[in-house]
């Protein structure tokens, strides 16, 4: 597991977003900046990131995810 890996996944769900993932072991941090969180909710935006990681951590190779979220 590496971060272009899980940057791959992101860019799917978010197309023309802005992406960035610092990974530490386990451990994760992304930070994804799209127009797709206007008018979100904070917990509605972390879902929609968490979602296509879903794979990464049901076997494990994410132990930690830490979500931020931005709109352009």
């Amino acid at each position: 597991m590496n971060e272009a890996m899980i940057k791959e996944a992101l860019e799917g769900e978010f197309p023309g977003a802005t992406i960035d993932v610092l990974l530490d072991g386990s451990h994760c941090q992304v930070t994804v900046i799209s127009d797709v969180f206007e008018g979100m909710r904070p917990v509605a935006r972390q879902q929609r990131v968490y979602s296509p990681l879903g794979e990464f951590i049901s076997t494990g190779a994410l132990h930690a995810v830490n979500i931020i979220t931005k709109t352009p």
